[in-house]
């Protein structure tokens, strides 16, 4: 089975610049996203090792520690994508009528965002996801990088609240930061997202959507 690798940015460090600083791009991609591959990798291997040996000992530490390396690298994966240079704005299509439909408007949903984000206890991220039985958008909280998702929940656009992602630059004005990625936001890839989630089908039924 090949290994977890980590991924190009489709930009250099500093094209997200005034408002992610190319140094936290390169230590953020290149140390903090990298060291989420290794030890879902190193992980990944024990549990090989485990199996081999028939010691099912330490299943509960490998098991939470995959969890929070293998959910490292995915939302990190998405948040790359996630931004791009001179972006931001407003979605357009499906998307804009997805979230008026389910948020009010773009505005509502937009401050919500902020406001999950800004309300983390400790570190996490902020999560715009699909949730395919009811076929609805939500916003929830990930603490660390596990989540309260509901289980099938796609995420579609996240913001990483981890200080690394902001303390060089913006210091404790973590707020500064949640209102900075928003002249960033690729909503090609995030509608993108929408319409392959869309095709989730897990053969249940919340009622008309």
């Amino acid at each position: 089975m090949p290994p977890y690798t980590l991924p190009d940015l489709d930009y250099d460090f500093g094209a997200l610049e005034p408002h992610i600083s190319g140094t936290i791009m390169e230590l953020h991609h290149g140390q903090h996203h990298a060291g989420y591959v290794k030890n879902a990798n190193v992980t990944l291997g024990r549990l090989d090792e485990a199996r081999a040996m028939e010691d099912f000992t330490r299943l509960a530490a490998l098991e939470r520690a995959l969890a929070f390396n293998l959910s490292g690298h995915i939302l990190h994966s998405i948040f790359w994508k996630n931004l791009m240079p001179k972006g931001g704005d407003r979605p357009d299509g499906e998307l804009a009528r997805t979230l008026d439909r389910d948020f009010g408007s773009f505005d509502k949903f937009s401050r919500q965002l902020k406001e999950v984000a800004a309300t983390i206890m400790g570190s996490g991220w902020a999560a715009l996801i699909w949730e395919p039985i009811g076929k609805r958008l939500l916003i929830t909280q990930i603490y660390d990088h596990q989540s309260n998702l509901s289980q099938g929940g796609v995420p579609l656009m996240v913001i990483d609240a981890w200080e690394h992602a902001y303390y060089l630059q913006y210091r404790n004005r973590k707020g500064e930061f949640f209102e900075a990625v928003w002249h960033l936001w690729n909503w090609k890839d995030i509608a993108g997202r929408l319409e392959a989630a869309r095709k989730l089908d897990f053969g249940l039924t919340a009622g008309p959507r």
